[in-house]
């Protein structure tokens, strides 16, 4: 089998903090388990800029490319097409994601334009964190989930008692860029937990973009014939 591509995307404004840390573990798990076919790339929303989209709709003459191109929107817009699986790694803001990765979402949903029925068919997963215990993790993520859902690909969660939707995490109130290192490292018994269940998650990301590429590739015959699946389909073959 070729190799599974997953791109990890730190939604953080801030550069190298508690959300590229999770991520950072996320990946380094998805290459232990198959380290000959997985590869990946982090990818930080940190120092980037992404225009709102302004709903002029000359993507749906442009093939889905965006007319603004002053900012940094089209290269995170073809590595996500690209990547066969993306973990997204955010901190929640106003109990969501931040706004510049909002932003990157609106505006991607427009990427497939030259057929709205038309399925990435990527697998997607998601971690986040917060200063506190329950501060609207599990509210970014459905958002997460939901864009998944949308965008025509799959989203896939941990194991019980690990995760359901996601994987996720507190600060134990502390604001600084590198708290959840210290508290992993003092083996901080949430954030050992955390961490356990970021792994089964990125695990079953791999398993699964395996299993659909696999899939896709006995089936690509079939697929070409239904339609739908242009967009997938040239990324496996």
């Amino acid at each position: 089998m070729e190799a599974i591509k997953i791109l990890g995307i730190s939604g953080s404004p801030r550069k190298k903090g508690n959300s590229n840390y999770l991520l950072e573990i996320a990946l380094e798990t998805a290459r232990s388990v198959a380290p000959e076919m997985v590869e990946t790339e982090l990818y930080s929303i940190s120092g980037k800029t992404f225009n709102p989209c302004d709903a002029c709709n000359q993507c749906h003459d442009q093939l889905g490319y965006c007319r603004q191109t002053d900012d940094d929107f089209a290269e995170l817009r073809d590595k996500w097409i690209e990547a066969d699986a993306i973990i997204y790694s955010v901190p929640v803001y106003h109990m969501g994601i931040p706004g510049q990765l909002k932003i990157f979402i609106d505006r991607l949903g427009n990427s497939w334009v030259e057929s709205f029925t038309s399925r990435p068919l990527k697998v997607i997963g998601v971690l986040a964190q917060g200063s506190g215990m329950a501060t609207g993790q599990e509210t970014a993520m459905t958002f997460i989930n939901v864009h998944a859902v949308m965008s025509g690909c799959i989203p896939v969660g941990g194991d019980w008692p690990a995760s359901y939707i996601g994987a996720s995490g507190w600060t134990r109130v502390e604001e600084g860029k590198s708290a959840l290192r210290k508290l992993h490292a003092e083996e901080d018994a949430d954030t050992v937990f955390t961490v356990d269940s970021i792994k089964v998650l990125s695990k079953n990301v791999v398993h699964t973009a395996m299993i659909v590429k696999a899939g896709g590739k006995a089936l690509q015959e079939m697929l070409k014939e239904d339609g739908g699946y242009e967009i997938f389909l040239r990324r496996i073959t």
